[in-house]
């Protein structure tokens, strides 16, 4: 039990209520990803990133959770002079990201209380919010729409839209992101691209967590 328990302290266990037990918990789930993404798995994540790339005009990146960050596990920029860059290995913060948002809505109630308390919520652009209140309406918003919006809330000037990957029991442990300049896009505009991003996430589940063959 003091094993579980520092387990649970570091996020890599997360203990279920009424005795049921414990389950992974993100850090596991962001480690886990680290030991697969051999460079066989890293070209075919690359690959259906560039496809989508190629599709909507705009950067796209894969992310985990990891310990109340987002951490940026593959990355393909758009040809576009105007863009944000930030390489793989990079941390984000969850509460004004697209995939932090998504991530965070996709949460169980306890799960995201028990986080969320132990975030602060910086201000990084006018957008940013960081009234917990108003912060949960949006994430419940987020929740209802399957996917998380970052509309200048990170970086003043640019939007984004993250739909998940989801793993086992259909929980979100990874996101597919599309980054894009409010000079060349619209949220409407990336909103629109969402069904391409969807089949591509589908396409990114069968690399991440390959079915075992029979």
């Amino acid at each position: 039990m003091r094993l579980l328990r520092a387990m649970e302290d570091q996020g890599y266990v997360l203990h279920l209520p009424a005795e049921r037990g414990f389950v992974a918990g993100t850090r596991a789930t962001t480690l886990a990803l680290r030991t697969l993404r051999g460079s066989n798995m890293r070209r075919e994540c690359r690959a259906v990133l560039r496809a989508l790339v190629d599709k909507l005009g705009e950067s796209c990146n894969l992310t985990v959770p990891d310990a109340g960050r987002v951490l940026y596990v593959e990355r393909v920029e758009t040809t576009e002079p105007l863009r944000m860059h930030l390489q793989p290995g990079t941390f984000v913060p969850m509460h004004c990201t697209a995939s932090g948002k998504l991530f965070l809505s996709s949460m169980s109630l306890l799960e995201r209380r028990r986080l969320l308390a132990n975030l602060t919520l910086t201000r990084h652009s006018p957008r940013t919010l960081v009234d917990m209140e108003a912060l949960e309406v949006e994430l419940a918003r987020n929740a209802k729409l399957g996917l998380g919006i970052d509309n200048e809330e990170f970086v003043r000037g640019m939007i984004a839209v993250a739909v998940p990957v989801l793993g086992e029991g259909s929980k979100a442990v990874a996101a597919i992101a599309c980054h894009a300049p409010t000079a060349r896009v619209s949220l409407d505009d990336l909103m629109a691209k969402v069904p391409s991003m969807r089949i591509a996430a589908d396409a990114m589940r069968t690399i991440l967590f390959p079915t075992p063959s029979a």
